[in-house]
């Protein structure tokens, strides 16, 4: 196997579906150029997240299809730079749009498509519909096969996201973001990764991109080594506000002699103590978001 080298693009949009796709896939022949295996695009890349402050009509009429020109062009690219491309946008649906992403592998084949769960439902986000629920591919790389699910944004804020990608087998789990990442938010990441020995992969916006600060990260989920006495920093890439192009070197080799031998993930879990988890009567102090079901 070896080192997965994951491109994170952290890239601000242009204000127009061509103006994306041109930088788009300008920025992931940069990554294959820096020896990407995998390019990851920020959340809704196709319109660049552009949903605040304007008329919910507006924005919702720049949903396109997750098999129309924008997607097709970034297929063929995968195939053509030998590399895969999770590409992010807003997907026109039949129950309303969607905040999803496709990945293609590195011979331009489709191997996962995910629409976020966990949509912002407290805010103009209660207008896209929710995706059904978490998967996980095999994705062929350049140095073998991994794993890989996809959790968006919100999404990272139930450890249940990352959980059931883990029980899926998922080894790297990509998470497109369109917010500051903040230490609480990085907080969560780094955990998902720790208790689900579960390499995770962020790409956000910039700086220069409104309510956005760049921070894209890579967890690799190892917490520790033999060698070393204490814990290690599972943090191996954290890009600061600017805009670019942001390479990690996932050690997969070292991920899974690490999963099979530490007490974290499904090693020790007890499903049937969970019940509760599964209810939808629970008293508890706070909001009622009037979520969709």
């Amino acid at each position: 196997m070896g080192i997965l080298k994951i491109a994170l693009l952290q890239i601000a949009p242009c204000g127009t579906l061509q103006g994306n796709l041109k930088k788009g896939m300008e920025a992931c022949e940069k990554a294959k150029a820096l020896g990407a295996d995998i390019a990851l695009f920020p959340e809704m890349w196709s319109n660049g997240y552009r949903i605040y402050g304007r008329p919910v009509q507006e924005w919702t009429a720049e949903a396109i299809p997750a098999d129309g020109p924008f997607i097709q062009a970034f297929q063929r690219l995968a195939e053509t730079l030998g590399m895969a491309i999770g590409v992010t946008l807003l997907e026109r649906h039949e129950g309303g749009p969607r905040n999803s992403l496709v990945l293609f592998d590195r011979f331009g084949r489709r191997r996962l498509d995910y629409a976020k769960v966990h949509t912002c439902d407290f805010d103009v986000e209660r207008n896209l519909t929710p995706g059904e629920d978490f998967y996980v591919a095999g994705l062929d790389t350049a140095c073998g096969p991994v794993k890989v699910g996809a959790m968006i944004c919100y999404d990272r804020e139930f450890p249940e996201s990352a959980r059931i990608l883990m029980l899926k087998g998922a080894e790297l789990i990509l998470v497109p973001n369109a917010c500051p990442m903040e230490i609480n938010r990085l907080a969560q990441l780094r955990a998902r990764a720790y208790e689900n020995m579960t390499a995770i992969a962020t790409c956000s916006y910039p700086q220069s991109v409104p309510d956005c600060n760049g921070g894209s990260s890579v967890f690799d989920g190892v917490a520790y080594l033999p060698e070393l006495e204490g814990s290690r920093d599972t943090c191996i890439l954290q890009a600061d506000g600017r805009e670019g192009i942001f390479v990690a070197d996932l050690d997969l080799d070292q991920l899974r002699r690490y999963r099979e031998s530490e007490v974290h993930g499904n090693a020790y879990r007890r499903p049937a103590r969970y019940a509760l988890l599964c209810s939808t009567n629970v008293e508890a102090p706070f909001i009622r978001n009037g979520r969709r079901e």
